[in-house]
């Protein structure tokens, strides 16, 4: 039997994505121990995944969030160190963050609304910093002074760069108390060589946590079970970031749980693989992320869609010969039959629905 989850721990490779075109069977057509032969068992699993799931009440009438609580607003034009910030929740507040717990307020689903309680924008802030980051070799835990905005050093300064302006521009040469800049004559700001090749004691950038500088209530777009609704979160301005981070604001005794699907009682089939979690929702554009063998080849998207689920999962060519014990990622893309709306995206080997992590 073939693994068909994830694993704490196991080497994860993101490679390349694949796509099914608009309207089409995904694994029609093919050679022996190809497409074909995985279409037809994947669709008889997924008819017994969509006929198991049963959510209950709270499916379609509570909130069941399907994705991540720490929302974007928009593109932040990461670079790759607030990347790794914001991925690993390193975050430094210059503001007061209020710690009084705010009025009930409403989330917006297409088919209504329903009130809840809500936490503080304390709470909310201590969910989303996850501590500070790791001393980084080579460079500083704080921004240098002449990386922050608006700076201007002070005469005989000697507890960072010392700037002493030049008529043409600067250069940058060894001080006794860390990098001096002095005049140079091209009216650019060059680097004086070191024995292996061009060098600079002053970092491109700095191992820091994200700047807070505001927060305020606000809502955020949420999947849910009961589609895409506006839900309260705490909005922060992040001083390095083009948009906003929100953390959802719902305190967690009216959060319900993502139910646990039912998968049928047979293996899953061979060249079947599961589903591990939902990339992207756009319209009747839908990517997710499955979990293949690292010698595995031929990775396609499989899909089968009713009214009131979706069931996906991949097909492979799986390995004949020795390979490593490796559970690898693949995004695939398809194009749905219609927008995917409200129906819940359910996974062909567990039966459990897919959440949503960007």
């Amino acid at each position: 039997m073939r693994p068909v989850l994830a694993l704490v721990g196991l080497p994860l490779l993101l490679i390349a994505a694949g796509c099914a075109p608009a309207g089409s069977e995904p694994g029609a057509g093919g050679t022996p121990g190809g497409a074909d032969d995985r279409s037809e068992p994947f669709h008889q699993r997924a008819a017994e995944v969509a006929e198991a799931w049963r959510p209950g009440n709270a499916w379609t009438a509570g909130y069941v969030p399907l994705q991540e609580p720490t929302v974007l607003l928009g593109d932040p034009d990461f670079t790759p160190e607030t990347e790794q910030a914001f991925r690993n929740g390193w975050y430094r507040e210059q503001v007061a963050v209020p710690t009084a717990e705010p009025a009930d307020a409403a989330i917006r689903f297409p088919d209504g609304t329903l009130t809840v309680p809500l936490v503080s924008a304390g709470t909310a802030y201590r969910q989303l910093a996850q501590g500070d980051p790791p001393p980084c070799a080579g460079r500083p835990q704080r921004p240098t002074p002449e990386k922050r905005p608006g700076f201007r050093p002070k005469p005989g300064a000697t507890d960072g760069p010392v700037i002493e302006p030049g008529p043409d521009g600067p250069i940058i040469s060894p001080g006794p108390d860390g990098p001096i800049i002095e005049p140079g004559a091209t009216g650019r700001p060059t680097i004086e060589p070191g024995p292996d090749g061009p060098a600079s004691s002053v970092p491109s950038a700095a191992c820091v946590p994200l700047t807070v500088t505001a927060v305020r209530l606000g809502t955020a777009p949420v999947r849910t079970s009961r589609g895409e609704a506006q839900v309260p979160a705490w909005v922060f301005t992040v001083e390095e970031l083009k948009a906003p981070v929100a953390r959802l604001a719902v305190a967690p005794g009216s959060v319900t749980a993502v139910p646990q699907g039912v998968a049928p009682t047979g293996p899953v089939p061979d060249g079947v693989v599961s589903a591990q979690d939902l990339q992207a929702v756009d319209g009747a554009r839908l990517t997710w992320r499955i979990g293949v063998g690292a010698c595995d080849t031929a990775p396609t998207p499989l899909v089968r869609e009713r009214d009131d689920v979706v069931v996906v999962g991949g097909g492979v060519t799986p390995a004949t010969g020795i390979c490593t014990d490796q559970l690898l990622l693949k995004p695939v893309t398809v194009t749905l039959k219609a927008a995917l709306g409200d129906r819940t995206v359910l996974d062909v080997a567990t039966g459990a629905p897919l959440v949503l992590r960007r």
